[in-house]
């Protein structure tokens, strides 16, 4: 696929690497019409058949296939992609996208993380031995090429450890191991989970072996200016108790003692400096071990999980167009900082793995006090799977409320309203 004929590439002020339904949706009333060109994979168009995608979206206006997700050739990118006249702002879509967004951005003198920044962002040992000369706390790690690796590093560490890949997103094969877990089983199942839909076949960063923390998990979203944090946020977060830590649900704002959140917002601005960061939107993981934020990943694009949602509705806010904003090359606005004026939360549905048979109380939960939004992503037909990764779970409620703990409470309401039965497969064959 190549840009379209000269007429329509001038209409181009938006050029987005990785594809997106929900952030197209929300363009399509903000920019005008044919303003934005789709930059993807050829395997992820045709895996996600999206080849349409100008009929789709009143804002698109071409869609391009190139080489986005070849994060150590990002050349390849920047010379398959024409640079349309008109372009004010290069945006990262999906986290495989942010490397060659960073390319994009640089080659045509426009605001972005910047080439060395995004690298870093997307190798979670690269960002370990990038923040090792700081005084940010970080957990023990190794990269680990065999399971004799992670036995090495259990063996000093009382037997526990996280394995996780190096590159990879929404918790996908993330484990937690004990003393006496299998390592030749836990190394099986991280280096096989793949998304084939989402992800190009390029050779990846490898897998990481750490140490073992424990504390309360949050998130630190801040919308960052030419290396300054502005508009932040901190988000509390419920992991499932399992092997494997996908989220369960997130609550906006956080509620922590403000030497707490005042730490959390230093050590952001820290990992900005330290990795050089320069505008887009960073979404940092933490925990807080021993009462002291430790890092545990941080990603140089919007966040998912609802996250973005939860932002708009706490804040009275559009955290997207503010990023919009900082990588806009016409007119960047930072983003200030300001007060949240609600509680917003999601909480994740799950069902135990089977076949779903019924879908019960819906309706009830979507008019349930403060429910903003009820997603139900499986329906009577659809096979559940254990939850491993946050791609598994079964849909979400979202509730808002006047502050954090009225919308948590919310939440877990309706998402208690929703029940989701299931049969397994000798069940169903009876």
């Amino acid at each position: 696929m190549t840009l379209p004929d000269p007429s329509v590439a001038a209409e181009i002020t938006h050029v987005l690497v990785g594809y997106s339904p929900v952030m197209l949706g929300k363009l399509d009333t903000a920019l005008a019409a044919g303003s934005v060109l789709v930059v993807e994979e050829p395997e992820v168009i045709a895996a996600r058949g999206i080849e349409d995608l100008v009929d789709r979206h009143r804002c698109v206006g071409a869609l391009v296939a190139a080489p986005s997700q070849d994060e150590e050739h990002p050349q390849r990118v920047v010379a398959a992609v024409p640079r349309p006249p008109h372009v004010r702002a290069v945006v990262p879509v999906v986290e495989y996208g942010v490397v060659a967004a960073a390319a994009l951005a640089e080659a045509w003198g426009l605001p972005g993380a910047g080439p060395k920044a995004a690298r870093v962002l997307r190798d979670k040992g690269l960002l370990r031995e990038t923040v090792a000369a700081t005084d940010l706390a970080q957990p023990a790690w190794v990269r680990a090429r065999r399971p004799l690796d992670v036995d090495a590093f259990r063996a000093r560490h009382g037997g526990a450890c996280v394995l996780k890949p190096a590159a990879r997103q929404a918790s996908l094969g993330v484990q937690l191991l004990d003393e006496g877990d299998d390592t030749a089983a836990a190394w099986a199942h991280t280096t096989t989970a793949d998304e084939a839909t989402l992800r190009a076949g390029y050779p990846d960063a490898g897998y990481l072996v750490e140490q073992r923390l424990y504390g309360p998990e949050v998130s630190v979203e801040a919308v960052v200016h030419e290396g300054v944090t502005g508009f932040t946020n901190i988000t509390a977060k419920r992991v499932q108790d399992s092997r494997h830590p996908v989220e369960t649900g997130h609550t906006v704002p956080a509620a922590l003692p403000e030497a707490t959140a005042a730490a959390l917002r230093a050590a952001l601005q820290v990992l900005v400096d330290a990795t050089g960061f320069r505008s887009g939107v960073l979404h940092s993981e933490w925990i807080l071990h021993d009462g002291r934020p430790h890092l545990v990943e941080c990603a140089g694009r919007l966040p998912g999980g609802g996250i973005t949602a939860l932002i708009d509705l706490a804040y009275d806010t559009d955290i997207l167009a503010a990023l919009l904003g900082v990588l806009d090359a016409t007119a960047p606005r930072p983003a200030p900082p300001r007060k949240a004026v609600a509680g917003a939360a999601v909480r994740f549905l799950g069902a135990p793995a089977g076949l779903v048979t019924d879908v019960h109380g819906a309706a009830e939960a979507r008019t349930a006090p403060g429910v903003h939004e009820l997603h139900l992503a499986v329906a009577p037909g659809h096979v559940v799977e254990a939850v491993t990764s946050s791609w598994q779970r079964a849909g979400f409620v979202i509730a808002t409320g006047a502050d954090a703990a009225e919308a948590a409470g919310r939440a877990e309401h309706a998402a208690a309203r929703v029940t989701l039965r299931t049969v397994t497969e000798g069940e169903a064959g009876r």
